[in-house]
């Protein structure tokens, strides 16, 4: 047996296959990548407008690869009669990225998974109500109640970014963010109801006044010059949250139908919606 130094050369050699590991394990990407604890689902539904379906493209490729990061895996599915109590109970969060479901039956399962602690992040368009329109606010249970925004008002345009105001520095889905960050380009709402009235509402993220005037019209009650505007907020007798991000901006006007922004090119953003994710997932009700 060859020793060096007083020591077995098969020891020596066993030594330095550990410390090999754990450099590797230091530095390797694969290795840092956590191993999935939980399980995220993203009901779509992908049609008419072009910025809300390259939103939903864009999250389709950026949300996997946040969640082998982050500890999670994410599935997603445009059938939303897989709002229902077997399909549901596989997944800790659930993700509208779009819409919302339309069905009697799907809405009263997604009631009960929200009622019986279930999680949910709603982007955007998954909040829109307005009577008329191809989406009426009758739903009173999700629009009043658990949003508690009510119907929508009015939006800016075009989609710009925004400075936003972080409002509860305490929320675990606000930490890192500082008071201010900068967000992607959005088409942002105003809504019906004034949140800051709803004791269950707490607001996480407004427009910053440094943002105004916000949008760039050509319409002028489409540019904001003043005014309170919550972005994200949410429901405390719920595990949920919902966030205004999820428009991007598309050329229009000279009619290429380009993409000019993506809303996950914003690393701050980002933070905010994992922090939300791993928030939600592990929150008791």
């Amino acid at each position: 047996m060859k020793y060096v130094s007083g020591k077995p050369m098969a020891v020596l050699t066993a030594m330095l296959g550990i410390a090999m590991l754990g450099i590797l394990l230091a530095v390797s990407p694969a290795f840092a990548q956590q191993k999935p604890k939980f399980k995220v689902v993203a009901f779509f539904t992908g049609k008419n407008d072009r910025a809300h379906i390259s939103f939903v493209r864009e999250a389709h490729k950026r949300l996997p690869e946040l969640g082998a990061k982050n500890g999670f895996t994410y599935d997603s599915t445009s059938n939303w009669d897989n709002l229902n109590a077997e399909f549901l109970s596989k997944y800790q969060v659930v993700l509208f990225l779009d819409t919302r479901p339309e069905k009697p039956e799907q809405r009263a399962a997604f009631q009960k998974y929200m009622e019986n602690g279930g999680g949910w992040i709603g982007f955007h368009f998954s909040a829109f109500a307005l009577t008329p329109s191809a989406y009426p606010q009758n739903w009173d249970w999700y629009h009043d109640q658990f949003l508690g925004s009510g119907q929508y008002k009015s939006n800016t345009w075009r989609p710009t970014s925004a400075i936003l105001k972080v409002e509860d520095a305490k929320s675990p889905a606000t930490k890192g963010l500082g008071s201010t960050f900068k967000a992607s380009p959005n088409e942002w709402y105003r809504w019906e109801k004034d949140l800051t009235q709803n004791t269950d509402i707490q607001i996480l993220l407004s427009i910053d006044p440094a943002s105004f005037p916000l949008g760039t019209g050509p319409k002028q009650h489409e540019i904001w010059h003043s005014g309170y505007y919550p972005v994200a907020w949410t429901n405390k007798k719920y595990k949920m949250l919902y966030m205004n991000m999820g428009h991007n901006d598309i050329d229009y006007e000279n009619k290429t139908n380009k993409e000019l922004s993506f809303t996950f090119d914003n690393d701050a953003q980002n933070q905010f919606l994992v922090n939300s994710i791993l928030w939600l997932a592990n929150r008791k009700k």
